[in-house]
């Protein structure tokens, strides 16, 4: 089986040893319970302390017809004992519940790659559905890769026999005879798993014993049958780590931990107001578990109403937050403009999908740059922040927190469906080393007769937080334009100029309280810039690793202030000969960049619902040098 998770020259190989890595992908039907299988089998990856990136792919359809390809859930995952930085361009090994896991992931499987198939699943109706006109397991058309066939759907039934259960009850534990199977293929332990399953059902203790079973008899599976030696047994040693306390995490959990360190680190309670919505529902379920720091959340009847009354919370003295995706940050565009004139503390968290419209809901994209940048009416400046991996968004929120209460401003944080869903290893940190930046509200009661202007101003262009309430300190609040010396009603052309003009400064301030953009990887300046943004970073960071090995004259920036930018990042865009900028859109970054900078900023664009490859950046770098 192969083990290295890309494909070196032998040049490359001789002068860097490939670490050992693999990538394995587990694929059915949305009923065969892949997400689960593929969580659990992370949580053995990472407790065999082996660096791991995962990629949940499962369909918008809440139950597409079983059988079909349009119903097909997969989860894939690369560890190693090195780091690891993607998912992975393709498997290794390929696990297919049913023909349509196996026709929708077949053509992704490395060459040589293993194909292990539950054929008892390719009867002559579900290949009918999956599109076969015969079976791809015995006509030979699956030659160049390794093929691995056993009846799984009946090794489960035998397994779990004892305990009772229904013929289609009893199938739903053959999820756990396949992981089973899988963790005697790598070595891992089973313990944790069993533990899982108790806790899990129980109320149920036949569930927990006949998913036991069938975990069982799919790791006895492999040690005991005569598979002909196709599937031995691989053991990967941890990869190197620095001491401390770690767990996995995706981007829901990460970002709705740094929310709540956020408003532990400004002194505040945290309203979150959301709706429902893939892939930013996990937040609000997260969240809704965390009411003992101080949390409180609210599940609105729309999404006006989500960003509404967290607005009203950040009006009342509260850290008031919102998250959607796309089509809901659409509709919260009003608001946006009203927390933006209101000059209001907010942090808005967009996890972007496939659009436009309900577009491609369980997909990944990053096609709402322009939005969170420019999607509202009037000059309506707001900071935008992009997180990077899973656990880059816990610092993420964190900034985003900051940001909007020094400056009092909202703020939107943009993930996208593959950081929110995607796992990986974290380690938790130790929060003594963040600082501290405590909200004062202001209570000074003015002289009597002497004027109060809740639009004053201070070094930053921060207006004063007044809590409604505090006695001598009424003040009108509200969507229509503010006296800049009063704070009541102006419409005045002059106060309008002055007003906007304030709040565009103030934003493009946040760039004098931010770091310069450093470069990942590479010198600052050469022949050739990738630059890049939010979840595009493990792709990018791997693809000009393996070209500086070749010697190419490449370097990486990430960028992370979307706005305002860094200061530097004009100059150091300029010492670079070429620039080009990898997105999974049609080039939003690229054209914010050659607006600001007037570089030559070429783009490189993806829009298919899936992230980038490793392999697709080498090529866009190839191409770039000549």
């Amino acid at each position: 089986m192969a083990t290295a998770t890309h494909l070196l020259t032998p040049e490359e190989a001789n002068a860097h040893p490939a670490p050992e890595a693999v990538v394995v992908r587990f694929a059915g039907d949305s009923g065969d319970g892949m997400q689960l299988t593929g969580g659990q089998f992370t949580l053995s990856t990472a407790l065999a302390g082996n660096d791991l990136a995962t990629f949940p792919d499962f369909p918008a359809e809440i139950r597409a017809p079983q059988g079909t390809t349009f119903g097909v859930s997969a989860f894939q995952i690369n560890f190693g004992s090195t780091a690891i930085e993607t998912a992975g361009d393709s498997p290794d090994v390929l696990v297919a519940m049913n023909p349509a896991a196996l026709k929708t992931n077949v053509n992704d499987l490395k060459p040589g790659g293993l194909i292990i198939a539950d054929e008892g699943e390719f009867g002559v109706r579900n290949l009918a559905k999956a599109g076969y006109e015969g079976n791809p397991l015995e006509d030979g058309s699956l030659a160049k890769w390794q093929l691995i066939k056993f009846n799984i759907s009946q090794l489960t039934l035998d397994a779990v026999k004892p305990f009772g259960l229904g013929n289609k009850e009893a199938l739903r534990c053959k999820n756990m005879w396949t992981l089973g199977l899988a963790l005697w293929m790598f070595d891992r332990d089973r313990g944790p798993i069993e533990q899982w399953l108790r806790t899990k059902f129980a109320k149920a203790p036949e569930l927990v014993e006949a998913n036991i079973a069938a975990l069982n008899a799919g790791h006895a599976y492999g040690e005991t049958a005569e598979i002909g030696g196709q599937i031995p047994q691989h053991h990967i040693e941890p990869a190197p780590a620095e001491p401390g306390l770690y767990r996995t995490v995706n981007g829901a959990e990460a970002i709705s931990m740094g929310l709540v360190a956020g408003a532990q680190l400004a002194g505040l309670k945290m309203f979150f107001g959301g709706y429902p919505i893939t892939p930013a529902s996990a937040i609000l379920h997260h969240l809704s578990r965390l009411k003992e720091f101080g949390v409180t959340t609210f599940q609105a009847e729309d999404e006006i109403a989500a960003i509404g009354s967290a607005i009203g919370a950040s009006y009342a003295g509260s850290l008031g937050v919102t998250s959607s995706s796309g089509p809901g940050i659409a509709l919260k565009a009003e608001a946006m403009g009203l927390a933006i004139m209101t000059e209001l503390p907010l942090v808005i968290i967009n996890s972007q999908r496939g659009g436009p419209s309900t577009g491609l809901p369980t997909k990944t994209e990053q096609s709402d740059l322009y939005q969170a940048v420019y999607g509202r009416n009037g000059d309506a400046p707001m900071p935008v922040i992009a997180a990077r991996s899973p656990a880059d968004a816990f610092d993420c929120a964190i900034e985003a927190c900051r940001i909007a209460v020094q400056y009092m401003t909202p703020v939107m944080l943009l993930t996208d469906g593959y950081i929110a869903n995607a796992a990986e290893p974290w380690k938790v940190p130790d929060m003594s080393g963040y600082q501290p930046f405590k909200v004062e509200f202001y209570e000074e009661v003015p002289e009597e007769g002497a004027g109060f202007n809740p639009y004053a101003r201070d070094e930053k262009l921060k207006r004063p937080w007044i809590r409604p309430g505090t006695y001598g300190l009424t003040h009108r609040i509200g969507g229509i334009e503010k006296n800049v010396g009063t704070g009541h009603i102006d419409y005045a052309p002059a106060n309008h100029q002055t007003m906007t003009d304030i709040r565009q400064n103030k934003v493009l301030g946040i760039a004098d309280a931010i770091p310069e953009q450093d470069v990942c990887l590479g010198a600052a300046g050469g022949t050739l810039a990738v630059v890049g943004w939010g979840s595009t970073y493990g792709p990018i960071h791997q693809a000009v690793r393996r070209a500086r090995a070749k010697g190419l004259d490449v370097s990486h920036i990430h960028i992370r202030h979307i706005w305002p930018l860094p200061k530097n990042l004009g100059d150091l865009l300029k010492s670079f000969d070429k620039v080009i900028v990898p997105e999974m859109n049609t080039g939003q970054l690229k054209t914010v960049l050659r607006d600001q900078y007037l570089v030559d900023a070429r783009p490189v664009n993806k829009v298919s619902g899936q992230p980038f490859k490793i392999a697709e950046i080498e090529a866009a770098i190839q191409e770039a040098l000549q």
